[in-house]
């Protein structure tokens, strides 16, 4: 073996044969869900059926929020342009960041300090929560998936959180992400409700993926929702048009029931 010789864990690719953290990938299609084989890819072992349905519920939340957040907006720019799907993508990826669903690697980060300080003093996150917020304050730092431009109860955060008392996931980073939201609200005199984000890294924390990977989840839910509107931006509209972000109406499909 040469000096430039290297390794990787994740797939093993043969002649007549691809295995995926070990597991033929022909054996997987069709038994296991999309979101069962990210969770393998991503950790190297299958979820619990109950973690999959968690992580399933995850990225449907995260599928798609209208046509203006900046990734959409990007997204669009781009297409109208005439650049190809994958260029498109691309922009709406890239404007993925801090404030809009990369608020989801820093609220795992936020969760997790507390925790081990609440482990460290052998204290309550009544206790260590306030103490957290008012240094983040002084410092001038916001704590990332609170608060949301349109909503002040996110539909996406009850359900998510609904489903992971259900499935026995309601554990103490859930408690931490509500402490912090009351906590805020005490601090800044505002109610700063937790977000599909901050929803999102406090069920992340308690399947115990690393917060590193965090944002993947958001990147990967909305890549469909942005493929939509690339679609979109391309039949139904015409090239190099001025895209306001606010002046548009949805002319969909009214509320319909799941039969």
């Amino acid at each position: 073996m040469g000096e430039l010789h290297w390794k990787t864990a994740i797939t093993d690719v043969k002649p007549n044969k691809i295995c995926l953290r070990g597991y033929p990938l022909d054996k997987l299609m069709g038994k296991i869900s999309f979101a069962q084989a990210i969770y393998l890819v991503l950790k190297g072992e299958f979820p619990t059926p109950d973690a999959g349905k968690l992580i399933d519920a995850i990225f449907v939340s995260s599928v798609d929020h209208g046509a203006s957040p900046p990734s959409v907006l990007a997204a669009r720019t781009v297409a109208s342009t005439g650049a190809e799907l994958n260029s498109a993508i691309a922009a709406g990826v890239q404007a993925i960041s801090r404030y809009h669903g990369g608020a989801i690697e820093e609220g795992m980060k936020l969760f997790l300090e507390i925790a081990r300080r609440m482990e460290e003093k052998k204290a309550s996150e009544e206790e260590v929560v306030p103490e957290v917020l008012k240094e983040m304050k002084e410092r001038g730092k916001r704590a990332s998936g609170f608060g949301h431009r349109i909503h002040t109860k996110d539909p996406r955060t009850e359900k998510l959180f609904s489903l992971a008392e259900e499935l026995g996931f309601l554990g103490k980073y859930v408690r931490i992400a509500r402490a912090i939201e009351k906590s805020l609200e005490d601090l800044l005199g505002k109610t700063l409700p937790i977000n599909v984000d901050g929803a999102i890294a406090a069920l992340l924390c308690e399947l115990e993926i690393s917060p590193e990977i965090g944002n993947a989840f958001f990147i990967i839910a909305r890549v469909p929702g942005l493929v939509a509107h690339i679609h979109e931006e391309k039949t139904r509209m015409r090239p190099m048009r001025k895209i306001h972000p606010q002046d548009y109406e949805y002319d969909g499909p009214e509320e319909r029931e799941i039969e």
